[in-house]
């Protein structure tokens, strides 16, 4: 298999349900979506791996988001966003967004007969 972007070989497996061919290291078909013999084993990434570790069981409910209104990151053990690096200020500011205005009701006109 060549990349398409610059034609280098890539290695590649064998799909056991549909035979296709795909690169090497993927975690699932990309034609019938069917899960590779491995694909539950973890990252041989060792930086990968740790950040996991790391992170352990995420909480969604208890995560602080960062305070700066443009980052996506989350606040670590250290009070530092892990994206960024900016310390947590507080909760981030909500945007002013305009009020949506109400629609005057429809007033009642007599039918005509």
């Amino acid at each position: 298999m060549k990349c398409p972007h610059c034609e280098e070989l890539l290695g590649e497996l064998t799909c056991s349900a549909c035979n296709r061919s795909l690169p090497e290291k993927s975690r699932y078909c990309c034609w019938c979506g069917e899960e590779l013999a491995g694909a539950a084993e973890v990252s041989e990434d060792p930086e990968l791996a740790t950040e996991a570790e790391a992170e352990g069981s995420i909480d969604l409910a208890s995560r602080k988001l960062c305070s700066d209104g443009t980052c996506i990151g989350v606040i670590g053990p250290d009070g530092r966003c892990k994206e960024c690096g900016k310390p947590y200020t507080g909760e981030p500011e909500p945007e002013d967004e305009p009020e949506p205005e109400e629609e005057p009701e429809p007033e009642d006109e007599p039918e005509e007969h």
